[in-house]
């Protein structure tokens, strides 16, 4: 009978179907869960990108690893959903759009005006912001679009405005006046999570200020920013330093400012430090902004947003902070104030979207009191109801989370949730609502006018695992699939996306936001640096697909991947994943060409060959495998379970083992060889579809599935069913196989062809494992001409006229004289033995000569040495083969 299945074709191509069946998964709708489906639910959210983001690699792992999760446990009868969407990233848009206005129009967006300057956003984000959901769906992301979000849709819009009013009126959002961090590239106020702290070198510079009255008497301080001395507004020392008690209530005059400032005892003061002396600059240092608190002391800002000295500096003011630094120095040098320089390294905090050296400054803003929210998050880790995989993670959690400041949440942007606190320019009163507020609803004036700054783009974030499901309605999607099941993210947000969700879920409702936190690393290059533009070593995932197809990026992600650690993404890795999607195609078209039947599924047990149960008991244990796995996250021991089933079982033994009875058309051995080739080979496609989505999809599209339904994707997820343990026949022919791999290691080893064949005689204490079912295995598999078996031979063969191979059942021998031409072997190993012998001669006369002994170094002796040791090893073998034969 003739197979009844059209081939695939010879060569694989992704390019040729990957874009054709993702259509087929978006017009079908299987992506689009439905609330009243009463299965349990399963809910990712994808971690937001930036609208006008483009796909890396962190992106294409991030999002690999939640497909694969989502599609097994929608295989798995779970009502799945993951939601879409993209964050308008308040920083990083404005600041894209704002480049793109001046290379184009020469504008700011003060000369547009704030309303003409979101009106272009918007539109910007209208042209690319679908860019990057479109590469995702490249990826094969099983996203329910229908339900895509947007940071900053009305929704959202709104949820963010009832959020802000609900806080706000419990006294957990409060505006006043704190040291903040501010990134002069930016322009704008950043939270204290988003400080990149690194070590530089920079220099303490010694500079003395004059004390009042007393002609010649100095203080000595010690700064590493000089600048900031404009804005001084006191010494300190510490109370009971004994060098520096009578200047205590003192007054200096500040160098090349001509300020006076007193000298105050403060406990914060480490007389050990420094000189012991500390220059006070409440408005531009956070000790100093404490120690300014407690003795009434004046904030003199002298540095501005865009880090230039401000009109408090005087001569400096105008300049950049960095340049007024170096003319400040030499004007202390030229004065005689400073003392000396020491270089030293220390610690500064840079801005974590483009790392400019962060300027504190001393600020008006609106904060979020953290410690009442974080105290119930940090619980709700503790007590297991949020865990992170792996669990080493919740220790960088519970460090940020007890040590927790208050979040600075307003922006210098006009991108973003405008902060909704409106101010009448008549009574002062400042009022908070979810709604825009035209009249005072304290004095009646109509001159009212909305905070200008809009709010941290995480606060917007911290709310998307409620507010994508529909919050603040009470809508079907929010009691379905609320708490989410996990979230997938890189370790490097945990204190800026991951504490923030979780306290702003149990404050809004009530429960955690999701069960488990899967934290991955980072994507690194082949020699495990970062990716970045300075280095140039970024991949772009889209050529990666264009050149390879989606499945080998994924597989190739996927590959070794161990929740929390860093990989290496190299070529070697998208080569060994192509070589794996070919070997699956092969062998698919293989079965394919050899399949008659209409319907998968197993025939009776009775029916089946000792290999067709070896491979179902394989297959098996692979199912139980897998699943644990993917249960644990491990998703990179789960993918080479299945790599290694795949080319090693399946296509290496399984296939070869099988060829004798699918080559039999018409019998009954056949018919059941095809019924279990074709079950194994579905099966392997359901459990690999959750990595490869595209290549399993196109062979099970070309494999009979009569009573299955129409895709994979919606399939069920095999699971281990212990009807198919088959110990016995598993252990038989696993004995076989590994009996095979030995023989044939050993005529590589002495580079015999396959084309030569010769007798085998197995030596073995049990003989029936060895039956004559399996000559024919070892006949067309270890090119054996006949095969003998028993429990001894002795006298008959031995390692004197036979290659010997011992394996954990049997000892095997291999006559020579049938594996090589007895005359041709002792032409060739007498040539070998001469050449050696001839090198032995040369080295041996070398050595022999003191000259050569004496002046050449004593590693290049040694080494001639070593030569000459191996050179006479490999004379003794060539002897003793020779003896042999």
């Amino acid at each position: 009978m003739e197979n009844r299945y059209p081939e695939l074709p010879k060569t694989y191509d992704p390019s040729s179907f990957e874009d054709r069946i993702y259509k087929m998964w978006l017009d079908s709708g299987y992506f689009t869960p439905d609330p009243d489906d009463r299965r349990p639910p399963f809910c990712v959210v994808i971690p937001p990108p930036n609208v006008t983001g483009q796909l890396h690699m962190g992106h294409a792992l991030d999002e690999t690893l939640q497909d694969i999760l989502v599609r097994y446990k929608r295989m798995s009868g779970f009502n799945t959903l993951w939601v879409p969407g993209t964050d308008h990233a308040g920083i990083a848009t404005q600041i894209k759009v704002e480049e793109n206005l001046r290379k184009t129009e020469g504008v700011t967006r003060y000369d547009l005006g704030r309303e003409e300057f979101l009106r272009r956003v918007w539109a910007w984000k209208e042209k690319y912001g679908s860019t990057i959901i479109t590469q995702l769906q490249k990826l094969g992301s099983s996203c329910d679009f229908t339900r895509e979000a947007f940071t900053m849709s009305p929704n959202l819009s709104r949820a963010v405005r009832k959020v802000f009013v609900s806080l706000y009126d419990k006294g957990l959002i409060y505006r006043g006046l704190r040291i903040t961090n501010v990134c002069p590239h930016c322009k704008t106020v950043i939270s204290d999570a988003e400080v990149d702290y690194k070590e530089i070198d920079g220099s303490f510079w010694y500079v003395r200020y004059p004390v009042k009255g007393e002609p010649g008497s100095f203080v000595t301080i010690a700064t590493t920013r000089p600048e900031t001395m404009l804005g001084d507004t006191a010494v300190a020392v510490a109370p009971g330093d004994e060098r520096f008690a009578r200047l205590v209530g003192k007054t200096l005059i500040l160098p090349l400012v001509g300020r006076e400032i007193p000298v105050v005892a403060d406990e914060n003061v480490d007389p050990a430090f420094g000189t012991g002396c500390v220059k006070i600059t409440p408005a531009h240092d956070p000790n100093d902004y404490e120690t300014g608190l407690r003795h009434g002391l004046e904030n003199i800002i002298v540095i501005d947003n865009d880090g230039k000295i401000t009109e408090e500096g005087g001569v400096y003011a105008g300049l950049d902070r960095f340049e007024a630094r170096r003319r400040i120095v030499a004007d202390l040098e030229a004065g005689g104030y400073l003392v000396k320089i020491e270089k030293m390294t220390h610690s500064v905090g840079h801005c974590y979207r483009c790392g400019t050296v962060l300027e504190p400054v001393a600020s008006r803003q609106w904060f979020v009191k953290m410690k009442p929210l974080a105290e119930p998050a940090i619980e709700c880790v503790r007590r297991g109801d949020t865990s992170f995989v792996p669990e080493r993670f919740s220790k960088n959690y519970f460090n940020w989370m007890e040590n927790i400041k208050d979040w600075c949440i307003s922006r210098q942007l006009w991108w973003g949730h405008r902060i909704p606190a409106f101010y009448c320019a008549d009574c002062g009163k400042i009022t908070v609502s979810d709604r825009d507020v035209d009249v005072c609803p304290n004095c009646g004036s109509r001159n009212m006018s909305q905070d200008e700054d809009v709010l941290d783009t995480w606060f917007s974030s911290a709310l998307w695992p409620f507010t994508v499901l529909g919050w603040p309605d009470q809508t079907e999607d929010l009691k379905k699939y609320y708490p989410t099941s996990v979230l997938v993210t890189g370790y490097d947000i945990i204190t800026f996306w991951v504490s923030k969700m979780i306290f702003m879920g149990l404050e809004f409702m009530g429960e955690k936001p999701f069960s488990y936190t899967f934290i991955h690393g980072l994507v690194r290059d082949a020699q495990g640096r970062k990716m970045s533009k300075s280095l140039g070593n970024g991949i772009d995932p889209l050529e990666i697909i264009r050149n390879y197809g989606a499945d080998a990026l994924r597989f190739a992600l996927a590959t070794g991947n161990s929740p929390g650690n860093d990989m290496r993404f190299s070529d070697e890795r998208l080569e060994a994943a192509r070589n794996f999607a070919n070997k699956l195609w092969n062998a698919s078209r293989f079965v394919l060409m050899n399949l008659t039947v209409d319907r998968i599924g197993l025939p009776e047990t009775g029916e089946l060959s000792a290999a067709d149960k070896w491979i179902l008991d394989r297959y098996n244990e692979l199912c139980r495998t897998v699943n644990q796995n993917l249960d644990k996250f491990e998703v990179g021991v789960a993918l080479a379970a299945l790599y290694d089933f795949v080319w090693d079982v399946f296509c290496d033994w399984y296939i070869e083992l099988s060829k004798s009875a699918l080559a039999d058309r018409g019998s009954a051995e056949n018919l059941t060889t095809q019924k279990v080739i074709s079950y194994v080979l579905t099966g392997i496609l359901r459990l690999l579809h959750p990595f490869m989505p595209f290549i399993t999809e196109e062979i099970y599209q070309s494999l009979p599935h009569g009573g299955q339904p129409d895709s994979i994707m919606i399939s069920d997820f095999p699971v281990y069913d212990p009807e198919l343990v088959f110990p016995a026949e598993s252990e038989s022919i696993t004995r076989l196989t590994s009996t095979i791999r030995a023989i044939r290691a050993r005529r590589t080893e002495m580079n015999v062809p396959p084309s030569r064949k010769t007798r085998l005689y197995i030596e073995t204490a049990r003989p029936g494992d060895f039956g004559e079912q399996t000559f024919p295995y070892f006949m067309r598999l270890a090119s054996a001409t006949a095969v003998e078996v028993s429990t001894s031979f002795d006298g008959k063969v031995s390692s004197d006229n036979a290659a010997q191979i011992v394996t954990d059942s049997a000892t095997v021998y291999l006559p020579l004289s049938e594996l090589i031409d007895t005359e041709k072997e002792k032409a060739r190993l007498g040539a070998e033995l001469n050449k050696a012998r001839a090198e032995i001669a040369r080295l041996e006369a070398k050595l022999s000569n003191q000259g050569f002994v004496s002046k050449a170094p004593a590693a290049v002796v040694e080494a001639e040495r070593e030569k000459l040791r191996r050179q006479k090893q490999t004379e003794a073998g060539i002897e003793a083969a020779l003896s042999k034969l």
